[in-house]
């Protein structure tokens, strides 16, 4: 039915449970934390091993084959994101520049749903199906092509 405006009963709109405010606060926090780590360090101009600053070592399969991995320059990617420096992210890892702003996005929407019980949470899922997570590992997938180009074309 219908909501028809003066006169009538306004629909009731659901309202996220205290579970979901929780969980929201819970990922918010956690996604927090990645960007302003995220933040804090100084984006490597080579386009990856940023992670170092955070005591990991060099990336095993730069170390043992020569060639980036799937994730090789994510951190450097967030961390020129989280700095404002989109192109710096794009150029060091096209996936890692997505991931940080839906990291943003997704922080902004779980401090939504805890201060405003807002459902929002259930659309993010309803959107992760098959056929996006496809998309996504499509994109990835060249992401990684991409950084294994520009390392083979910069060494």
């Amino acid at each position: 039915m219908q909501w028809r405006g003066e006169g009538t009963t306004p629909p009731v709109v659901a309202r996220a449970t205290r579970n979901d405010r929780v969980l929201a606060a819970m990922l918010g926090v956690g996604i927090l934390v990645v960007l302003i780590t995220a933040a804090s360090l100084r984006a490597d101009p080579s386009g990856m091993g940023t992670h170092r600053q955070l005591g990991l070592p060099t990336c095993g399969w730069i170390a043992s084959m020569g060639m980036p991995c799937p994730t090789c320059g994510m951190t450097t990617a967030f961390s020129s994101a989280a700095s404002a420096q989109p192109l710096a992210s794009l150029r060091a890892q096209p996936m890692g520049t997505v991931l940080a702003l839906v990291g943003a996005a997704g922080f902004w929407a779980c401090v939504h749903v805890v201060v405003f019980g807002s459902r929002l949470g259930s659309l993010a899922v309803r959107v992760l199906r098959p056929r996006t997570l496809w998309v996504v590992a499509a994109f990835w997938a060249t992401s990684w092509v991409y950084k294994i180009l520009v390392v083979q074309f910069t060494s």
